[in-house]
């Protein structure tokens, strides 16, 4: 059985074992104790900010398995459409293939349908062919090129 909540200050080092706990994750997050402290401002700036939902995934001891952060955006575009961004989706080795992606994912939508958005968008990194099929499967198009420029 799974849960899907709002992210607590406590889950934040599980989100970041998640985060570092795949090769793209490996060389650029950092496991520490204490969490390092970017992860402590960027945590308590998403969750001061209504328009943001950093969110875990919870087996029935309230254990960390998946985490994801869904964003929602007021645009002028489509009539003045909100949509939501979906980021950061990880699951732990030992559940994937379980469903819980999936159910985590629609969990997120529903959450954007809610708060009004009329759109869902993600994106997912070239080098994760896997992630990409996933994404297909459950409806999502790749309608747009992603473009990022590091600062």
């Amino acid at each position: 059985m799974f849960l899907f909540r709002k992210a607590r200050h406590f889950d934040l080092p599980a989100i970041v074992a998640l985060l570092a706990d795949d090769p793209l994750g490996q060389s650029r997050e950092i496991l520490s104790h204490p969490t390092d402290p970017r992860y402590e401002r960027a945590f308590a700036a998403i969750d001061a900010d209504e328009n943001q939902l950093l969110a875990v995934a919870v087996d029935a001891a309230d254990q960390v398995i998946g985490c994801l952060q869904l964003s929602f955006i007021p645009g002028l575009s489509r009539t003045g459409m909100w949509r939501g961004q979906i980021e950061s989706v990880r699951i732990s080795v030992g559940e994937r293939g379980s469903g819980l992606g999936s159910q985590f994912i629609e969990w997120a939508v529903e959450m954007a349908r809610e708060r009004g958005c009329k759109l869902v968008q993600l994106t997912s990194d070239k080098a994760r062919p896997d992630a990409i099929r996933f994404y297909e499967k459950l409806g999502f198009v790749a309608s747009h090129e992603g473009l990022k420029r590091n600062l």
